[in-house]
């Protein structure tokens, strides 16, 4: 997923990290030179749909225009949710 707007300085990344591991989630989360954020999760489908939703609006601070999801295949490529950039 691909997150839009005024989403970095924000706590975007410590916001939506704690917000998968409360849905159990797994997946990373950074910043891109382009000013916006990359969000990879994998977890029940019912959570990641949490996710997306959550990601819409982000923390208090965020002033999201739009988010682009792309769903895929599970890869089992996370034991955690991570954050970097």
């Amino acid at each position: 997923m691909r997150i839009y707007g005024h989403v970095q300085g924000v706590f975007f990344r410590d916001s939506a990290r704690d917000e998968a591991l409360r849905l159990g989630l797994s997946g990373h989360v950074r910043n891109l030179p382009d000013g916006t954020v990359e969000l990879e999760a994998e977890g029940p489908q019912g959570s990641l749909e949490g996710l997306v939703s959550w990601c819409r609006h982000g923390p208090p601070a965020a002033a999201v225009e739009r988010a682009e999801v792309e769903w895929g295949e599970p890869t089992a490529r996370w034991a955690d949710f991570t954050i970097s950039g």
